[in-house]
């Protein structure tokens, strides 16, 4: 038996229909993390960690790469499907596991401490910091162009980085006010800039999609780019696992990760899908490959120099909230780390008043600070995609493993589709990691080295720590 199997509890839930009460088959660990978070709650941390630099940013790179409306479009609704099945098979381990740390828990049962490590270690030296110096170096950005300030903007991020740290030592509530208002607040924003856009588009002047018969939406298709177009839109479709993360706070498992990913997902993609439809009802393929931030140049392009204002207000909001959800859970990888003891024990701490993973939060505090005064956004974003995408494989392919490990097992949720919705998944995440080997080959491969230092890292740690 597992050391989180022999620290669970069964407990009792009451089945909505018929008012019965069952055993639930779903292990809840008696954690030190207090469960709050319910469905709305989950599901506002996924769409607010996904929604945020990524949309402005990434579709001139699809449009660069694909060179056509259909391309551009293909890439979109690829990458929601991946996004949307992985979605579907992590809930499984989600519910079997509802432990903090989530993927790292996932990986260690269904392959051991070690591959567990890795992910942990990937998280540590790359990932996070590299999340959360790139999203504040926007959210620095666009607030010093929206309230000038005259401060450095690596002041300002850093600053950022610090606020939202202190907010989630402070208080989980607090942490999730915050991400409930602005994820809030940006989905209807970017909805209505959306609506008005296309609305706009189709009275005005019309753009790329209005004027682009059936054979000019495909011509330009550069089958060569969808792995690197892939990557981009998966880079801007990431955060759908990181509830994971926060697996130990979230309550009633069983019932609460199933519906929080599924519609977390599904919200993102229509979001994406309908900016996307906008951007093009108002600019050609080539003007959107060419414009860095597209979505100021579609604005510029329907309403002048106030719509581009609007543009950054959004940046403020959509990377304010990614920041929050950025620090509210990838904490919880070091702290599982730290409760298994290949993590300095302090970071396992939990604030005595505030029920708060504060040695957690505060050990990626310091790290995006840090990485955020040094490196500048290409280097940190460049450090992020590709790391963890092979996890993501890993744990996706956990739920076949731990199938045929233990076929009669009772799940709360099983994932629909089977096997085919996570072997889809699997062929498209190694396809896109062989394409980015081939096409951005030292990228990748830096990615690859950072997991490899691990292992032995890992040997170093295992010696050292204490016998239970």
């Amino acid at each position: 038996m597992s050391p989180s199997a022999r620290k669970s509890v069964a407990v009792e839930q009451t089945e909505p229909d018929s008012g019965t009460t069952r055993p639930d088959p779903v292990p809840v660990r008696e954690g030190r993390l207090a469960r709050e978070l319910g469905v709305w709650s989950a599901a506002a941390v996924l769409v607010g960690t996904t929604i945020g630099s990524g949309i402005f940013r990434v579709p001139s790179t699809v449009a660069a790469e694909m060179g056509s409306v259909a391309g551009i479009v293909a890439v979109w609704v690829v990458g929601a499907l991946v996004s949307l099945f992985g979605a579907l098979t992590m809930a499984e381990l989600a519910t079997v596991y509802p432990h903090s740390g989530g993927i790292y828990v996932f990986l260690r049962e269904a392959y051991g401490p070690r591959a567990a490590f890795l992910f942990g270690w990937t998280q540590l030296v790359v990932i996070r910091p590299s999340a959360l110096g790139a999203i504040a170096l926007i959210f620095a950005e666009y607030l010093a162009d929206v309230v000038p300030t005259g401060s450095d903007v690596r002041v300002i991020a850093a600053a950022a980085i610090l606020a939202v740290g202190v907010l989630n030592i402070r208080s989980v509530r607090w942490g999730m006010w915050l991400e409930n208002s602005t994820t809030g607040a940006k989905v209807v924003a970017l909805s209505l800039v959306a609506a008005v856009a296309l609305w706009m588009a189709v009275e005005g002047e019309p753009g790329a999609v209005p004027s682009a018969g059936p054979v000019a939406a495909v011509e330009g298709f550069h089958w060569s780019g969808m792995g690197v177009a892939l990557v981009a839109a998966l880079w801007a479709y990431d955060g759908w696992a990181d509830l994971t993360f926060m697996a130990g706070e979230v309550k009633d498992p069983g019932r609460t990760f199933p519906r929080a990913l599924a519609w977390g997902v599904l919200v993102v993609v229509g979001i994406y899908l309908l900016i996307n439809a906008a951007y093009l009802s108002v600019l050609s393929v080539s003007e959107m490959a060419g414009s860095e931030l597209v979505a100021a140049s579609a604005a510029m392009r329907l309403t002048g120099a106030w719509g581009e204002r609007l543009v950054s207000v959004l940046v403020v909001l959509a990377t304010l909230g990614a920041l929050n959800g950025a620090m509210m859970t990838g904490p919880r990888i070091f702290f599982a780390m730290a409760e298994d003891g290949t993590m300095w024990k302090p970071v396992a701490a939990v604030h005595p008043r505030y029920r708060t993973p504060w040695g957690a939060v505060a050990l990626a505090t310091f790290l995006g600070v840090g990485y955020v005064s040094v490196r500048s956004f290409e280097e940190l974003a460049g450090g992020f995609v590709l790391g963890i995408w092979p996890f993501y494989a890993m744990a996706v392919g956990a739920v076949i493993l731990l199938r045929v490990r233990d076929p009669g097992a009772q799940r709360a949720y099983r994932t629909p589709g089977y096997p085919w919705v996570p072997l889809t998944f699997l062929v498209a995440s190694v396809g896109m990691l062989v394409s980015a080997l081939v096409q951005e080959t030292s990228l990748t491969l830096f990615g690859f080295g950072i997991i490899a230092v691990g292992v032995p890292v890992f040997e170093v740690v295992r010696r050292r720590r204490p016998r239970p």
